[in-house]
């Protein structure tokens, strides 16, 4: 069996959280990615939605008045970035965490128990080792990039391919990296909180691991509400940033400045409705099966 960690946790091995993240991202891709697609199509829209016809240009763009399977299809521009993207940043993020919060806990675990007790100390260590991990999901910036792109600005292609527009921008992909920081770091420390808090708090339970597959959704529901709430903002101008031409970037603070001035403060909460509705299931579905197939895996492995 896999070692205890103080804290009573019990410490998974680090191919079990591999195995049962990259299965989450796998998943979480083949169901949500039209819905992700609705989504930042929707947060890039600057205009005025007056009806269904203009919703719909949003959403389908060219194919707006094309047949419901051309519509359906035209969901899953950049398929290719998404899985490159999606399955590493579920494997980077659920199957990191658990080690960045076995590093805190070994080196630190003491210093959150003093300063916050030792229930609520656990909760925030989970909390602090998640958002260490989002701000480092930088790393994986130009995919979420290239993927956004073909979602919402597909013509910032003009024909090039992966590897012509590696080479031409560069270190242009990492366009808006701060931003994309400043918006993770409070996004995953709430997910991974918000979780941490339900299972604590909520469920009583002294190992995580031990949680049910019902206190692990109820858990993720938590943390899901509790990022995209947070984080809702910042993802706003994150994703404008993101959906310019490559030879028409445009800073972050601009973008903010001309919201608030031809926006009003709304903009800043654009697409959180259809993120709440579709693109929260997509994250609690994800961090759902990640929570419950890790330790299954670890049980899995551990039995050979």
């Amino acid at each position: 069996m896999s070692p205890p960690t103080s804290g009573g946790s019990r410490k998974e091995s680090n191919l079990a959280r591999l195995l049962g993240s990259g299965a989450a991202g796998i998943s979480e891709l083949a169901i949500f990615h039209p819905v992700d697609t609705i989504a930042k199509r929707l947060m890039s829209n600057e205009t005025k939605i007056a009806g269904s016809s203009q919703l719909n240009a949003v959403i389908f763009k060219d194919k707006a008045a094309a047949s419901v399977g051309k519509k359906f299809i035209s969901l899953f521009p950049g398929l290719g970035y998404a899985a490159g993207y999606k399955i590493l940043q579920r494997v980077y993020k659920y199957g990191g965490q658990p080690v960045a919060r076995d590093y805190l806990t070994t080196h630190y675990g003491s210093n959150f128990e003093a300063a916050f007790g030792k229930k609520t100390g656990k909760a925030i260590l989970a909390s602090t080792a998640g958002s260490l991990i989002g701000i480092g999901e930088i790393v994986l910036l130009p995919l979420d990039v290239l993927k956004i792109k073909r979602q919402t600005n597909p013509e910032a292609f003009r024909g090039r391919g992966v590897l012509r527009i590696v080479r031409d921008e560069g270190f242009g992909l990492y366009r808006g990296w701060g931003w994309t920081a400043a918006r993770n770091a409070p996004g995953s420390f709430a997910l991974f909180g918000g979780s941490a808090f339900a299972k604590e708090f909520l469920f009583k339970l002294n190992d995580y691991n031990q949680a049910t597959w019902f206190q692990n959704f109820v858990a993720s529901i938590a943390g899901a509400s509790a990022s995209l709430l947070v984080s809702a903002p910042l993802d706003v101008i994150k994703t404008r940033i993101q959906n310019r031409n490559f030879e028409n970037p445009e800073g972050g603070f601009r973008i903010l400045m001309n919201m608030a001035k031809n926006e009003g403060a709304s903009a800043f909460f654009k697409g959180l409705v259809p993120k709440l509705l579709m693109t929260g299931p997509k994250l609690v579905f994800s961090f759902w099966l990640a929570q419950t197939l890790i330790p299954a895996f670890d049980n899995m492995l551990a039995k050979k």
